[in-house]
């Protein structure tokens, strides 16, 4: 029985100091993100713009694009 308490204590004095490492380790991690996005070198973003107002014209045009050949195809198929 006694064997049994003991080998109780070190596992909680074992949980705790591995409790205790996480937290650390945790509070580590949180200290060093200076970068949000984990992102190290952001030249991979080199040379490319910021969307601009007028990209709901493009977005229109491909609309009107795909709505026509829906349209062309259905006419096509209807002559048939």
């Amino acid at each position: 029985m006694a064997l049994h308490i003991r080998q109780n204590d070190k596992q909680s004095e074992l949980q705790k100091r591995i409790a205790a490492e996480l937290q650390d380790k945790a509070k580590k991690r949180t200290l060093d993100v200076d970068q949000p996005d984990g992102v190290d070198d952001s030249r991979y973003i080199e040379g490319t713009r910021q969307t601009t107002g007028l990209a709901w014209a493009w977005v229109l045009i491909g609309i009107s694009i795909v709505g026509i050949v829906v349209w062309l195809t259905i006419e096509s198929t209807r002559k048939m």
